[in-house]
């Protein structure tokens, strides 16, 4: 039985995060031809223990057949149900720098259903331009091209001294997810849902690891 919807807000990140490891496992397995898998050796692949893949997967419903496992193919759409990934995402990307170009040649967004359908900058230069098959958008237009075009999911990449006053014009066009690369702590409506993508601190966390000899503590995610 699939839990409620006030019990699935309290699903925590970790479960949601690991989620996706166990759907990225999953299509490497359906890859390699493999038709079932039990929790123990799933675990196994992604560091866990037993326990936890059934714990995280229980709070979606019934999976797998005691003795047998599970099955790859049907378990691997039942979590991409549950990510909301089979299905089809209208997105939207701000800034064309360096980071943003990368974004929009990543194939797997493609993949995974997150289709960017408009791209935005405020240089001339490349405002008009075809830029991987989609026409360049200026800036100024963007609350209202955002409504024509339906968007659901925008990401940012824009330098941290305008990304507050992008995501406000982010947010007044009614889009309600936002993905952001810009090095800063932007504000947002409590019914908008943020995440954030800090590179510079995730180096950082590298480099203090190398500087001190650090040994993560392994916690399970």
């Amino acid at each position: 039985m699939v839990e409620s919807s006030e019990e699935k807000k309290r699903i925590s990140e970790s479960t949601i995060h690991r989620l996706s490891i166990y759907y990225r496992a999953l299509s490497l397995l359906e890859k390699e031809k493999h038709e079932t898998i039990s929790s123990k050796e799933l675990a196994k692949r992604e560091k866990l223990t037993p326990a936890q893949v059934r714990k995280d997967l229980s709070f979606f419903g019934s999976f797998g057949t005691r003795g047998l496992g599970y099955n790859v193919v049907e378990l691997k759409q039942k979590i991409a149900g549950i990510l909301g990934i089979n299905r089809q995402w209208r997105v939207a990307l701000i800034g064309l720098g360096n980071i943003g170009s990368a974004l929009v040649s990543y194939k797997e967004f493609v993949r995974q259903g997150f289709n960017i359908m408009k791209l935005f900058d405020n240089d001339q230069r490349k405002i008009g331009s075809n830029h991987k098959g989609i026409i360049v958008s200026d800036i100024k237009n963007l609350e209202s091209e955002l409504k024509e075009a339906n968007i659901e999911i925008v990401i940012i990449a824009v330098p941290a001294t305008v990304a507050q006053y992008i995501v406000d014009n982010v947010v007044e066009a009614g889009v309600k997810a936002i993905l952001n690369f810009a090095p800063i702590n932007l504000r947002v409506p409590p019914d908008v849902y943020l995440r954030n993508e800090n590179m510079s601190m995730e180096l950082e966390y590298l480099s203090f690891a190398m500087v001190n000899n650090h040994t993560p503590k392994r916690v399970k995610i």
